[in-house]
């Protein structure tokens, strides 16, 4: 029986567990410095263009994922993308559940979610050489686009179309 995932509204009082998943090494590796990524996540809690969630399994929270549009957040590198268009970032939070095939899975839900309620594409930006995040992506239907330059640095722009 596949797992069920619950994607459930961040709040206030979600920030002190946020925090300590944005510490993990396995997060820092790849989000940075877990202060300001913390100020990021604290900052966009009641952005109109940011929706964020806890993500759980069995009403375990384990992960974190936020979805915003893009044209909120102007990416020239992204290029012109369709109205509607929903960009996706998240991590898992606790260690035990990586490597288990949760990455995929719920991100594979949440992409369904947004393209069944008329999302024309969902994308991404891992850095290319995060292989796990790749892997997790294509997993999900992602399919990679092209390597860009984000403010953030290098990314691989990874797509789902409707």
């Amino acid at each position: 029986m596949s797992p069920v995932y619950q994607f459930r509204p961040l709040t206030e009082a979600d920030m002190p567990m946020i925090r300590r998943w944005l510490t993990t090494p396995h997060v820092v590796e790849w989000w940075g410095d877990p202060d300001r990524e913390f100020d990021l996540v604290h900052g966009d809690l009641h952005h109109a263009a940011m929706d964020q969630f806890v993500v759980a399994m069995d009403d375990r929270p384990f992960g974190y994922l936020q979805c915003y549009d893009p044209a909120a957040w102007p990416v020239e590198a992204f290029g012109a993308q369709p109205i509607g268009t929903r960009g996706i970032d998240q991590f898992i939070g606790e260690p035990d559940l990586i490597g288990c095939g949760h990455g995929s899975a719920f991100i594979r839900t949440y992409a369904d979610r947004l393209l069944a309620a008329g999302a024309p594409r969902v994308l991404t930006d891992p850095n290319p050489d995060n292989r796990r995040a790749i892997r997790a992506y294509e997993k999900a239907g992602f399919i990679g686009e092209r390597v860009i330059e984000t403010p953030d640095g290098v990314a691989l722009l990874m797509v789902r179309n409707q």
